[in-house]
């Protein structure tokens, strides 16, 4: 059975050192939540007050409806897969992921039960008479993860679990962690620095500055309709392209841009006059046809068979993506014109607020 999470004013502090500053949020039963953010922003830490690993400073954790802050961790009904597999390597993968039902006295016909039925969600049956050093990365990580199912616990707790493995792997386990969820219909709770895993698992992304919450959305409203810079940055790869401008005449010129024009996105509430602003565009937004139209000299070009990815600049301006689907005659040091629609553009105050 599935719990919801809820933290209300959640902090951590290390001795005068706040890492996780007042965490409010609520995570539905059967919902699938990533935690994204850059290295230090607190991530991992929250992932570790919901387990009982770390102490929480302040604020109040719910797991259903059971405040769990003096709670020990094995009482949570949690079950963590960390980074590292963390198996034992003297037991085969049967013994592996059933030791703590064994510890826990559990019978040994309901043991077998269950690790077979854990065997089989996770395609291991195979594998059960293996050791650790028999098995690849892949096959080590669903072990792992077949280790915390056979607990049927309320919450599962990811942190980076795809971390060591190659592309092409972490490829193939999001695809088996998306359909465990859909088959478990489980409360997952998953940390990660790669946003384009948080992209293809989450049901909603909880992005994270600082030991504080930026934004949370579902991925898509994160990509369309980001808060502000660092959500829009951080959030879409490649990232997202900032031009800084200002209004003048009706229109933004682009001050790192030879003074360029382009026109305003469509706003409720347009900037003032001489109002310095920063214009958002995706590599993805750039199109054959569109109103707003750059002047830039291509400097790189990444030729990726089905995609080009253009690196293009004015003098003294920062380097523009440009992602293009058919460009494979360009060179460096051609000059070409990058074009977008206004309404697929973004702006953003000085303070990095978006301007809607």
């Amino acid at each position: 059975m599935s719990a919801g999470v809820r933290l209300e004013g959640l902090r951590k502090s290390y001795g005068a050192v706040e890492v996780i500053r007042g965490v409010d949020l609520d995570i539905e039963p059967q919902e699938f939540v990533v935690f994204v953010g850059p290295s230090g922003c607190g991530k991992s830490t929250l992932l570790r007050m919901i387990a009982g690993l770390e102490e929480i400073t302040g604020g109040d954790l719910y797991i259903g409806e059971r405040r769990m802050n003096d709670t020990d961790a094995s009482r949570r009904g949690i079950a963590m897969v960390f980074q590292s597999y963390a198996l034992y390597p003297h037991m085969t993968v049967r013994e592996n992921m059933g030791f703590a039902l064994k510890y826990a006295g559990v019978k040994k016909p309901e043991i077998k039960a269950q690790v077979d039925e854990a065997a089989r969600i996770l395609g291991l049956d195979q594998l059960m008479d293996r050791r650790p050093k028999d098995l690849s990365g892949g096959q080590r990580q669903r072990v792992a993860i077949g280790r915390a199912i056979v607990r049927h616990p309320e919450v599962f707790l990811f942190d980076e679990p795809l971390s060591n493995l190659d592309a092409e792997l972490r490829v193939q386990m999001r695809i088996e962690i998306a359909r465990l969820h859909s088959e478990l219909k489980s409360t997952i709770v998953y940390v990660t620095h790669d946003q384009v895993e948080a992209m293809t698992l989450a049901d909603k992304i909880v992005v994270l500055r600082d030991g504080r919450i930026e934004q949370v959305g579902t991925p898509l409203d994160l990509y369309d309709d980001p808060d502000n810079l660092f959500v829009a940055g951080f959030i879409g790869s490649p990232k997202m392209n900032f031009l800084p401008a200002e209004l003048s005449g009706g229109a933004l010129t682009l001050v790192e841009h030879g003074g360029q024009t382009v026109p305003l996105p469509p706003l409720g509430r347009a900037p003032q006059e001489g109002e310095r602003v920063t214009l958002g565009i995706r590599p993805e937004h750039f199109r054959k046809e569109g109103s707003a139209a750059l002047e830039v000299d291509v400097e790189i070009v990444e030729n990726l068979g089905g995609e080009t990815y253009v690196y293009a600049r004015q003098a003294g301006s920062d380097v523009l993506t440009i992602a293009t689907g058919g460009a494979r005659g360009l060179r460096q040091g051609d000059r070409m014109t990058a074009r977008f629609d206004p309404s697929d553009a973004l702006l953003f105050n000085r303070e990095g607020l978006r301007i809607r």
